[in-house]
């Protein structure tokens, strides 16, 4: 956009004074000239009336003009204005807390009437929560990090944006086995509070990205029976720093076909569904969030679709205005460079005094 600075724009006025230059330069009786006698005998010589030189004695006012008419200009302030908006931004901080004890390999999940196990079920609807895909938005603006747990938990991704990154770590998780396995949920919670405590109001990087509120996402489809941490004091933890908890419980109602090794391999035999969910409600309520139950792929899909409504990104657009005075800065137009006016009307200037003082120069 282009236009002139309001208040001064009356400079303009002065254009009127390009008449006035015109006048001077196209009345001769306003200044005193000397005649030289004996003209006609010159004439008569052949010498040419008038030269080249004489002929372009128009240049002069002409110069002048155009340097009169850029100095005004110059004066109203010219400008050209960029209208650009900003986009400021109330992300969230989530932690996902993904059980991958071997009860996780039950084969009670299915998508597309393909049978998967739960921690695969987990893994495909978790990276369509944070990537998007199947109904889910995503959530691009907000920082994401991994917390595994089996009989330790592990932090595998702290709270980012690279969510290419995050989805490919996630999908990498593999179920605990021998020695590992166990369900440490107090210790993954803990070590999910421990990530997400640093994190301030700003991480001072991007002014226009802000933590509106800590979230952590717990999946687990059992009992809680290793690691050093209560679960109920990793969920006091989180309430004491404002963390809100929303708990998940996975496996279908009843029996579930369980892996079990025997001599012939692995095998899959029907073995009760036991997860405490009077635990996981407990510990939802107290920091605020909700505890959910996920029997199906469907059910998972349907609370990450609850979750994504109740905790949203804020966003916020400002506009703001960048100015450039064409007066003293120099554009660029489709690829051509423009001097400033300014600048223009001292090179026009310079010029008709050089041509006046050489090649134009009068006697007066």
């Amino acid at each position: 956009m282009k236009g002139f600075a309001f208040e001064q724009a009356w400079w303009l006025l002065l254009l009127l004074v390009i008449p006035l230059v015109w006048l001077r330069w196209t009345r001769s009786s306003w200044r005193a000239a000397v005649v030289l006698p004996g003209a006609s005998a010159l004439l008569a010589a052949g010498l040419p009336s008038r030269g080249v030189m004489a002929r372009a004695r128009w240049l002069l006012p002409l110069l002048r003009s155009l340097a009169v008419v850029f100095l005004v200009i110059g004066l109203a302030r010219p400008v050209k204005a960029n209208e650009q908006s900003r986009i400021f931004v109330e992300g969230i901080a989530i932690e996902l807390v993904v059980d991958r004890s071997g009860s996780m390999q039950a084969m009670d999940f299915a998508r597309r009437g393909r049978e998967m196990d739960r921690l695969d079920a987990v893994k495909l609807v978790a990276s369509e929560f944070i990537g998007g895909g199947e109904g889910l938005k995503g959530r691009k603006d907000d920082l994401i990090g991994l917390v595994t747990f089996s009989r330790f938990a592990d932090s595998l991704s702290p709270p980012t944006l690279d969510h290419d990154y995050l989805i490919d770590v996630l999908k990498r998780i593999r179920p605990a086995g021998g020695n590992e396995d166990g369900t440490a949920i107090g210790d993954g919670v803990a070590l999910a509070v421990e990530r997400l405590r640093d994190l301030g109001e700003s991480r001072g990087v991007d002014p226009t990205r802000r933590i509106k509120s800590r979230v952590i996402i717990l999946l687990t489809d059992g009992e809680n029976n290793a690691g050093d941490i209560d679960p109920i004091i990793a969920a006091e933890m989180a309430k004491t720093l404002g963390i809100r908890l929303y708990t998940i419980g996975v496996g279908s109602r009843g029996m579930a076909p369980m892996p079990v090794q025997t001599p012939f391999g692995r095998q899959y035999v029907n073995q009760p569904v036991s997860i405490d969910e009077e635990l996981l409600q407990a510990m939802a309520e107290m920091t605020g969030g909700e505890y959910f139950r996920a029997t199906d792929e469907r059910s998972l899909r349907d609370i990450y679709e609850r979750i994504d409504a109740l905790e949203k990104t804020a966003t916020e657009e400002r506009r703001y205005r960048q100015s450039t005075s064409l007066a003293v800065e120099s554009i660029t137009i489709e690829g051509v460079s423009i001097p400033p006016l300014l600048l223009g009307a001292a090179i026009l200037l310079a010029l008709e005094l050089l041509l006046a003082q050489t090649r134009l120069r009068v006697l007066t």
